[in-house]
C-alpha cells in the first residue's frame, strides 16, 4: 500500500500574525513528526498550484479575483474578517493547498498511490463558494471533489469532516448535489454555529452530528458508528476525501470536545474500511484545524500512519479493520 504526502514550502509563507492560532509552526510541527523513520515508506511530492480552471469549479471568478486582489504588500496584513488574515504569501499558500488536494486526487485515481495526505495551510472547509472565513480562503476539499468528477468521471464523492468546527463551506457545496456526500461531527455550540442535525441536504446527502462540549471519545465514536458511517456506506462513494482537523483533541486550546489521538486512528480505519468496500481503497485527506502543536503533530502522524496501514511504531502493512 502506498501513501503520498503532498506539501509545499509556500504553505509556510501564509503569515496571519504573531498571535494567530493558524500559524506556520502548525505545519512545521506536522512535517517534523513525519521525519521519523517510521515514515520512510511515505512517498513525497511538492504540491502544484491550483489552476484557475480548478478553482472555478467551486468558486466564482469574481471571488477568486477578489481574493487575489486582497493580497497585501510584503510586511502588511489584510483583514478578511475578524479571524481571517492575509499576508503577501497567503495566496500562493492557498493555491498550493488547493492544488495539493487536486494532485492527491490525480494520484489515487491514476493508480500512483492508494491514499494521499495534503499537509497544507491555510485550511479550507469554512470557505463557501463566495465567502471566506474561519481562517479559510479556498475550499480545498470541495475543489478536489469537483476535480475528481470533472477530470476522472467519478460519480459519487464523499467528504468526511472530523474537525471540531463544522465545515459550513463544504456543506454549502455538497447539499444541493446528490452526487456528493458530506458527513461531520463537530462541537456545538461553537463557530460557525451551523451543522444542525436537521440539515440533511438533498436525498439525505448531508449527515451532521453536533456534539456537546466534553462529549469525549464514546460520543464521538457513537456518532460516527451509529449515524454517519451507515449513511456513508449506503452512499457507496467511489472516492473518499477527508477534512482532517485535529482540534477535537483534549489538549486543543480552541475547543473542548476532549478526544484522544486514538480516536483519530479509529475514524481513519473506519473510513479506510468503507473506501476498501466501495472505492478501491482510494482516500485523499487534507489538513484542516489543530492548534496545540504537540498533539497536532502526534495526531496527524497517527492519522498518516493509519493511511499507510502501518502498525503503531511502524512495521508491515495491515488491513483496515
Amino acid at each position: 500500500m502506498s501513501t503520498l504526502l503532498l506539501t509545499h514550502p509556500a504553505c509556510l509563507g501564509h503569515e496571519p500574525g504573531p498571535h494567530h492560532p493558524e500559524r506556520p509552526d502548525r505545519l512545521r510541527a506536522v512535517l517534523a513528526a513525519l521525519d521519523d523513520a517510521a515514515f520512510a515508506g511515505l512517498a513525497r511530492a511538492e504540491a502544484p498550484a491550483a489552476t484557475l480552471e480548478q478553482l472555478l469549479r467551486v468558486h466564482p471568478e469574481n471571488y477568486v479575483q477578489a481574493m487575489i486582489g486582497a493580497s497585501p504588500a510584503p510586511g502588511e496584513y489584510a483583514m478578511i474578517d475578524g479571524d481571517t488574515v492575509m499576508s503577501s504569501g497567503s495566496i500562493d499558500a492557498a493555491l498550493r493547498a488547493a492544488g495539493a488536494v487536486v494532485a492527491g486526487v490525480d494520484a489515487v485515481m491514476g493508480g500512483m498511490a492508494d491514499t494521499a495526505f495534503a499537509a497544507v495551510r491555510p485550511p479550507g472547509h469554512h470557505a463557501t463558494p463566495d465567502v471566506p472565513g474561519g481562517f479559510c480562503l479556498f475550499n480545498n476539499v470541495a475543489i478536489g471533489a469537483r476535480h475528481a468528477q470533472a477530470v476522472h468521471g467519478v460519480e459519487r464523492v464523499a467528504i468526511l469532516d472530523f474537525d471540531v468546527h463544522h465545515g459550513q463551506g463544504t456543506q454549502t457545496v455538497v447539499e444541493p448535489d446528490p452526487s456528493l456526500f458530506y458527513g461531520s461531527t463537530h462541537q456545538y455550540p461553537l463557530y460557525p454555529g451551523t451543522g444542525h442535525a436537521r440539515e440533511r441536504g438533498i436525498d439525505g446527502n448531508v449527515a451532521n452530528v453536533p456534539l456537546r462540549p466534553n462529549s469525549g471519545s464514546a460520543q464521538f465514536r457513537l456518532a460516527w458508528g451509529d449515524i454517519i458511517l451507515p449513511q456513508l456506506d449506503r452512499f457507496a462513494p467511489e472516492l473518499v476525501i477527508i477534512s482532517a482537523g485535529f482540534d477535537g483533541h483534549k489538549a486543543d486550546p480552541l475547543a473542548q470536545l476532549n478526544l484522544e489521538t486514538e480516536d483519530f486512528v479509529w475514524i481513519t480505519r473506519e473510513l479506510l474500511e468503507i473506501a476498501d468496500r466501495h472505492a478501491s481503497g482510494r482516500v485523499v485527506s487534507a489538513l484542516e484545524g489543530g492548534y496545540d502543536l504537540d498533539t497536532l503533530a502526534e495526531s496527524a502522524a497517527a492519522h498518516i500512519r493509519t493511511l499507510m496501514r502501518l502498525r503503531e511504531g511502524g512495521g508491515r502493512p495491515v488491513s483496515a479493520v
